[in-house]
C-alpha cells in the first residue's frame, strides 16, 4: 500500500491490473493441479471418510511398562506402539475431527483417558531433577535408559520434545469446556518444560529459540538445521511453534486461576513474536526464513574489528523452505506479509506449489530431492499431509478462501487417489504426480485430510489449539 501513491496509473486501472493479476494467479494454480471434478471430489471425500472412519481406533494403546496411561500412537509397522511428541498432537485434532463427525458421547469420552494420557505420560518426566527435559518419543521398554533417544548426560545441551505439549494439552482443555482440573497436579512440571526452553534453548542477542542440534527436530533434514553446528539454527519452524506454545501456556494458566502466571507468558509470546518479526522477515524475498545465530563474538579488542563491529546479531538463511509458512498457521505474519507470501510465493510454480501441494523445499534449491529415505525423512522436496494441512491452516487464519479450498482439494485428491489404488496411505509423496514414496500404512497426521474436508462442506472445523 505505501507504495501507490508513486504509480502513475488511475486507481481504476490499477484496480483492474490487480484483478487480472489474481485472475491470472488462480488460474496458474488451477492449472498446476489433478484434474478435478465434482463428481470425483465427491468419490474421494466418501472414500477417505469412509477408510478414516473405520481405522482410527488403531490409534489407541494401553497403559504398559514405561507409559503409564494410555495415549495415542500415529500408526503403520513403523510407529505401531510408540507416544511422538508432534505425531500425537495432530493426530489428536483429527481424531477430534472423526468424533465430531460420527463418535457419539459415550466415544468421545472413552477418548479423553488417550489423549490426556499423551500429555501425562510426558509430564512424568519433566519434574525429574526440575530440569524440565521431557523425551522426544517414548516406548514401552527402555527407550529413555539406552538407544537414541535416551535420557542425555546433559539435558540442556540436547533437543526435547517439540514446543507442543502446552499446545496439546490446551487443545484437551477446550474440548472439555475449558475443564483444565485434570492437568493441574501436572502444571508445575510444564511450567518446567517450558523454562527448560526459555533459559537454555533461547539466543538472548534475538530473543529467537534454536534446535541444540539438528537431531529429531521433526523435520528432519531440513537445510536450515541438517548438519549445521550445534546451538546455531533460528529455526522458522520451530520459533512459531514456541510462539504458540506459550499463548497456549497463557490459556491454561487462567484456566487454573493462575492469572499473574497467565501475564508473563503473554510477555514471553508477545517479545518472541516481534523477534521472529525483526529477524526472521525478509523484505526482499517477501518471506519468512530460519536465521543463522552461529557469529563470533564481537571482541572489542581485537583491531582490525574496532571502528566497526558487526552491530547485527543474526543472518537471514534464504533458504526455500515450506516451514516459513508456519508464521501464517501461528498468525505471527502480519496481514501484509501475508499477502506478500501468498502472492510471491504461495503461487509459485517453480518454487512450492505443486499439483499435489506445497513442496516442502522449493524445487530451486541445490538440495532439493524426490528420492526415499526414513532416517532422516526426507523433508528435501516431498509432499507431506502435515506441511500440506498447516499452509491450509495459514490461508485459512487470514482470509484466502480460495487458496485455502485449492489446498484441500490438492490433498483429498493426493489421499483419495493413494487409497483407491494401494488402500492405504503413505508417508510422503512425489509433488508432481502424486506417487507414494515411502511407508505404506502411515495414517498419523494425514488424517487431517478429514478436517479440511469438514471446512470445504462447511461443518464444524476442528482446530489445534
Amino acid at each position: 500500500m505505501k507504495n501507490f501513491k508513486s504509480l502513475k496509473v488511475p486507481v481504476f486501472g490499477f484496480l483492474l491490473l490487480c484483478s487480472l493479476a489474481t485472475g491470472a494467479q488462480n488460474m496458474e494454480m488451477k492449472a498446476n493441479m489433478p484434474a478435478v471434478d465434482e463428481q470425483k471430489t465427491a468419490e474421494y471425500i466418501r472414500l477417505i471418510k469412509r477408510m478414516l472412519v473405520r481405522d482410527y481406533p488403531g490409534m489407541y494403546r494401553e497403559a504398559g511398562g514405561q507409559l503409564s496411561y494410555p495415549f495415542l500412537t500415529p500408526g503403520s509397522e513403523a510407529y505401531a506402539d510408540v507416544l511422538w511428541d508432534w505425531d500425537s498432537w495432530f493426530s489428536d485434532v483429527a481424531l477430534r475431527q472423526i468424533l465430531t463427525m460420527v463418535g457419539s458421547e459415550e466415544e468421545k469420552e472413552k477418548a479423553l483417558s488417550y489423549e490426556q494420557g499423551c500429555v501425562l505420560n510426558y509430564l512424568l518426566h519433566a519434574g525429574e531433577k526440575d530440569e524440565g527435559w521431557v523425551p522426544i518419543c517414548i516406548t514401552r521398554e527402555g527407550s529413555l535408559k539406552k538407544g537414541m533417544f535416551a535420557r542425555p548426560q546433559d539435558v540442556y545441551a540436547e533437543n526435547m520434545h517439540k514446543p507442543c505439549l502446552a499446545q496439546h494439552a490446551a487443545f484437551i482443555v477446550k474440548q472439555m469446556g475449558g475443564e483444565a482440573g485434570w492437568l493441574r497436579e501436572s502444571f508445575s512440571n510444564l511450567q518446567k518444560f517450558i523454562n527448560n526452553y526459555y533459559c537454555h534453548h533461547r539466543h538472548e542477542p534475538t530473543g529467537l529459540y534454536y534446535w541444540q542440534t539438528d537431531f529429531a527436530i521433526g523435520v528432519d533434514n531440513d537445510p536450515s538445521t541438517f548438519f549445521r553446528p550445534p546451538k546455531s539454527s533460528g529455526s522458522i519452524y520451530l520459533n512459531p511453534m514456541m510462539y504458540r506454545e506459550l499463548l497456549a501456556m497463557v490459556y491454561l494458566s487462567k484456566q487454573l486461576d493462575l492469572d499473574e502466571t497467565a501475564v508473563q507468558y503473554q510477555k514471553y509470546a508477545e517479545d518472541l513474536r516481534e523477534s521472529i518479526r525483526e529477524h526472521c522477515w525478509d523484505e526482499r524475498d517477501g518471506f519468512y526464513y530460519s536465521v543463522d545465530l552461529n557469529l563470533l563474538p564481537v571482541d572489542p579488542d581485537q583491531v582490525l574489528h574496532q571502528n566497526m563491529p558487526r552491530d547485527w546479531h543474526c543472518l537471514i538463511q534464504r533458504i526455500g523452505v515450506w516451514s516459513g509458512f508456519m508464521a501464517m498457521w501461528a498468525e505471527v505474519a502480519t496481514q501484509e506479509q501475508a499477502e506478500i507470501m501468498v502472492r510471491k510465493h504461495f503461487y509459485n510454480t517453480e518454487t512450492f506449489n505443486a499439483p499435489y501441494g506445497i513442496r516442502t523445499l522449493s524445487r530451486m534449491e541445490k538440495m532439493y530431492n524426490l528420492k526415499a529415505s526414513s532416517n532422516p525423512s526426507s523433508w528435501l522436496g516431498p509432499i507431506w499431509g502435515i506441511s500440506n494441512y498447516i499452509v491450509f491452516r495459514g490461508l485459512v487464519n487470514y482470509g484466502y478462501t480460495e487458496e485455502a479450498r485449492q489446498m484441500a482439494l490438492k490433498t483429498i485428491y493426493l489421499f483419495g487417489r493413494d487409497l483407491e489404488r494401494f488402500g492405504v496411505l503413505h508417508e510422503y509423496y512425489e509433488p508432481e504426480n502424486g506417487e507414494p514414496v515411502l511407508n505404506p500404512g502411515f495414517q498419523n497426521w494425514n488424517y487431517l485430510v478429514l478436517n479440511m474436508i469438514a471446512w470445504m462442506e462447511g461443518k464444524e472445523l476442528i482446530k489445534e489449539f
